[in-house]
């Protein structure tokens, strides 16, 4: 094989360990919500509603269609609003049916998911994509065994422009009627953590398809509450405090933006599975930059066709050690195979793959020759090699399959050329000029014979090859280079999302001590509740 292989890569954090996790499965949401507390009320506080009706009332609008996940039977939707649909998703059938509000409603477990993908209801998915204004999700989110999977299906049943409202209270305020249910994570966290996480799993869910994304308390002045030793008790007779996370859907582009292509293939990213942020983020200016040097029209369609591949690349890449194969050489070898016009992702294709990285058992006839010759070659130039060789796999074409051969048992005679011509080179050079002479002539069918080749080979000059070969390492060189600056770039990029938290950070504390905050139209700002009355 060309790589070695241990597995290991970190991944989003997750709101539940497997033990806590097995502990709610063990718990049958259906009879929970459905049976024994089919009439048990989600009652809040007067203020905590009024404070969130005041919340809707700035941002709702009539004729909205909204999806409510988690609806039981009150939506607190202000009198005056009146939406063209209002759909309610839960299992509690009786209470959604007392709900005024809504228009329509589906019983559905919210935690029953495709992992990494979407909550597994046709009926919920089937209501179709890009369909909503509004998606609320209120007193929900704590309950929520898998709740990146839940918003996904959030985002992708919203229409571009949509905002997803994710209100909650404090923690305490169901834990004596709905604490079974509740989360354990959710339970250990303080309230101004729980504003965090709530915005991480938009983060964690669909990444930047999100854009303005807002933590707000809009908790009345009587919730405000006491964290220090004696707080059990200074808090007894508090109110309800009142929470809301939201942020709006960004338009996924269809087409590659010749002006910036960057954008456009982040955005085709945004959903996919197995692929993580930090991954997708190396990816896309790879194949910003290849789209933009690319002269080829067909290059170009098989990068913006071939991004919903990147999954089946990342399952073999996820499993790779990434001391000896980084994060930066899989994003290479991913963006280098996904622009490729041959390159389909199938299984044939997939399996090579993993040959090629030592994940499967080496076949004798290629990829152990292919392994044992090129032993002296740097990973880098072992990832540009994969590149060539995996799509030409699985074409089921004779005279490709006859191609791959002719690469395989022409590597020995070809090195062998070199070394007699170039006696100063070294063998990771000699390799590295060989396998790519035969990539660019032999590997492709219908460009050169081997007797072509061989003639051509044995005709070239030291001074010939050591051109190539000097032109070869100025690309690596360049590339090294790119990859400097991107570097540069993400932590600027890092920096500036530590400014952002820490911000946030203060922003809660604030809001904690002052308690209640609000949005004031007239001056487009959060600002404390007293303040504005003035």
């Amino acid at each position: 094989s060309m790589m070695s292989s241990v597995s290991g890569t970190p991944m989003a954090p997750q709101v539940e360990t497997e033990e806590e996790t097995e502990e709610i499965e063990k718990m049958d949401p259906i009879k929970y919500w459905g049976e024994e507390n089919s009439n048990v009320l989600t009652e809040m506080d007067s203020a905590a509603v009024e404070s969130l009706k005041d919340h809707f009332a700035y941002y709702l609008r009539d004729g909205m269609s909204v999806l409510e996940l988690g609806a039981a039977e009150n939506s607190y939707i202000p009198d005056e609003i009146k939406f063209s649909r209002h759909v309610g998703v839960g299992l509690n059938k009786v209470l959604m049916g007392q709900n005024p509000s809504l228009s329509e409603s589906m019983v559905v477990d919210l935690n029953n998911v495709l992992p990494e993908k979407s909550v597994d209801s046709d009926e919920l998915l089937g209501l179709g994509a890009d369909t909503f204004d509004v998606i609320l999700m209120t007193n929900t989110v704590e309950y929520l065994t898998n709740p990146r999977e839940v918003f996904r299906t959030a985002w992708y049943l919203l229409k571009p422009g949509g905002m997803l409202m994710v209100p909650f209270t404090n923690k305490e305020a169901f834990t004596g009627t709905f604490g079974k249910a509740q989360t354990k994570a959710w339970e250990t966290m303080t309230d101004d953590q729980h504003v965090w996480i709530a915005g991480s799993f938009f983060q964690f869910s669909a990444g930047d398809g999100w854009e303005d994304l807002k933590g707000f308390d809009v908790s009345p002045e009587s919730a405000k509450r006491d964290d220090g030793p004696l707080a059990l008790i200074r808090n007894q007779g508090k109110t309800m405090s009142m929470f809301i996370v939201q942020a709006t859907k960004c338009l996924q582009e269809t087409s590659i933006d010749e002006e910036d292509p960057e954008k456009s293939f982040s955005s085709k990213m945004w959903m996919l599975t197995t692929v993580e942020e930090r991954d997708k983020k190396m990816i896309a200016p790879r194949l910003a930059r290849a789209f933009q040097l690319s002269s080829s029209e067909e290059e170009k369609e098989a990068m913006a066709r071939n991004v919903d591949k990147l999954p089946k690349i990342y399952e073999a890449l996820i499993k790779m050690d990434t001391f000896a194969f980084s994060f930066n050489l899989q994003s290479q070898l991913a963006s280098y195979l996904i622009s490729d016009p041959d390159f389909e992702g199938n299984d044939e294709q997939i399996t090579a793959l993993k040959m090629g990285l030592g994940l499967l058992k080496a076949d004798a006839e290629f990829w152990t020759p292919v392994g044992t010759l090129t032993a002296g070659m740097e990973p880098e130039e072992k990832v540009n090699l994969l590149s060539y060789i995996v799509p030409r796999f699985g074409s089921g074409n004779a005279e490709q399959e006859n191609a791959l051969k002719a690469f395989v048992s022409g590597l020995e005679p070809t090195f062998a050329i070199i070394r007699s011509k170039c006696a100063g080179m070294s063998e990771s050079d000699v390799q590295l000029i060989g396998t790519e002479l035969l990539s660019k002539e032999i590997l492709k069918p219908g460009i050169s014979s081997r007797q072509e080749f061989a003639l051509w080979l044995g005709c070239m000059t030291e001074a010939e090859l050591n051109k190539i070969l000097s032109d070869r390492k100025e690309f690596k060189n360049y590339a090294v280079k790119e990859m400097k600056t991107y570097q540069a770039q993400r932590q600027a990029e890092i920096d500036r999302v530590e400014k952002t938290r820490k911000d946030y950070e203060a922003q809660l504390i604030k809001a904690k001590e002052e308690r209640t905050l609000t949005f004031n139209p007239e001056k487009g700002k959060l600002e404390p509740v007293n303040e504005k009355k003035k």
